[in-house]
Formats: structure tokens, C-alpha cells, sequence
């Protein structure tokens, strides 16, 4: 497969889980455990395009408003996957590097103990490196980023007139622009998923639901993406 461009940094929002398992007479929860196979697939698909970062939104900061059950079933199943992936030998053959970007404090001790593990075993890969946006919002994550800086010129550690677009970014979760952003189930917004590193991004909206979403798929957004006219401004 050739493109004309295949885009550096992918972000994707994994949603339409609930609606799938709804379809299959499921109880909408169990939906997850397919989004979190079709996970896996997307990690050898990248790897075979040659991306080099992607970014998925896993878990918004709103989601903790969930049904205790559906929550429950999420952290136990969390807590499961990354398990799993600690002993996946494609990880470390791959060179995959994991990172986990939002609140991560407000998820329960047992993830948080895998999610850090995750981060310290993979820290030195360098072939692909995969963020799971966990708790994490847009304008938390700006929040969190103004509190930073504030703390920094309170401490005389920054001047406030050298505060631009740069130490802007460096005090983010994420300081790494993204070329192409994915949504599936057929929603189309942006739901608070990365509003300044996506904010030149092109973005693709796709009527299947994430355990649906297939290779063919995602090639056909690298193939968008590429055909597409980025002038920035120009």
C-alpha cells in the first residue's frame, strides 16, 4: 500500500461500544470487551502503516458519571487488559510504548498500579507510541496545564511575558500535534478530545461502531487523509 502521506500522529475516538453489544441483545457494558480485541488489531495496523504515535480516547473524564455496574465492569476489565498486555510478547517485539494522559489519580489503586507498570516497562520503546487518553478531558487538560504555569510564575520559575504557544504545550499532558483524528458510531463532534494538539488536525467520521471498525477501514481514512489539501493557512 502507498499513500501520498501517511499522517505521523492518529487520534481516535473508540465510541459505539454500547450501541454494538445493544444490537447483539447484550448488556450495553459488554461492548467493551470487543472494543478492547479491536484495540489490539489497531496496534498491528499501525504498526504496518508505519504511524508513529496514536492517541485514544479510552476513557473521558465525564465517563465517571456511568452506571456503578458499567463502571465496575470497566475498572475490572482495565485492570485485566493491562495485565494482559504486560505479557504480550508483541509489545516488546514491536518496540510499542504506552502512556496514560489525563486525571489518572481518580481511577481506582489496582489500574493505576497497572497503567504505571505499563509506563515504566515500555518507557524506552520507540517504534510506536500509543496514549490512552484515561479520565481525560480537553479543557481539564487546559485547566491542569493554566494551573502549571500559574505555580510556575507564583515560584519566580517562569516569566509571564516568556508564556507563548511553546510553554504553553510543554506544560500539557500531550505536547504532540495530531494530522488526523477518527471518531466512529456515527457521531459527529469532537467531544472535548484534544482541542489544542487536534486543533489543525483533519478529522474523519465513521457510521460503523468501534468493534466493527475494521483494517479496510482504516486504511480508507489514511487513504482520506492523504488525498486531502493540508495549506495551513497558506
Amino acid at each position: 500500500m502507498k499513500f501520498n502521506r501517511v499522517p505521523k500522529h492518529v487520534g481516535i475516538i473508540l465510541d459505539g461500544n454500547r450501541t454494538f453489544a445493544k444490537r447483539l441483545m447484550l448488556k450495553p457494558w459488554k461492548g467493551h470487551e470487543w472494543g478492547a480485541r479491536k484495540v489490539e488489531k489497531l496496534l498491528e495496523w499501525c504498526i504496518e502503516l508505519k504511524i508513529k504515535e496514536l492517541t485514544l480516547y479510552a476513557f473521558s473524564i465525564y465517563n465517571f458519571n456511568r452506571p456503578k455496574k458499567e463502571f465496575d465492569f470497566l475498572m475490572n476489565l482495565f485492570e485485566k487488559e493491562f495485565k494482559r498486555i504486560k505479557n504480550d510478547e508483541r509489545i516488546f517485539k514491536n518496540k510499542i510504548k504506552l502512556n496514560f494522559i489525563g486525571r489518572t489519580w481518580m481511577f481506582p489503586e489496582k489500574v493505576q498500579k497497572e497503567m504505571k507498570e505499563l509506563v515504566k516497562l515500555t518507557k524506552n520503546h520507540d517504534n510506536l507510541i500509543v496514549n490512552f487518553a484515561m479520565a481525560y478531558g480537553g479543557k481539564t487538560e487546559v485547566i491542569d496545564a493554566v494551573k502549571k504555569i500559574a505555580e510556575q510564575v507564583k515560584e519566580g520559575e517562569l516569566d509571564i511575558n516568556k508564556i507563548n504557544e511553546e510553554t504553553f504545550g510543554k506544560n500539557l499532558y500531550l505536547n504532540d500535534n495530531v494530522d488526523l483524528i477518527v471518531r466512529t458510531s456515527g457521531q459527529i463532534r469532537t467531544s472535548d478530545f484534544l482541542p489544542w494538539q487536534g486543533a489543525n488536525a483533519e478529522w474523519i467520521f465513521i457510521e460503523k461502531c468501534w468493534p466493527e471498525f475494521e483494517k479496510e477501514d482504516f486504511i480508507k481514512c489514511i487513504k482520506e487523509y492523504s488525498n486531502r489539501e493540508r495549506r495551513f493557512g497558506r
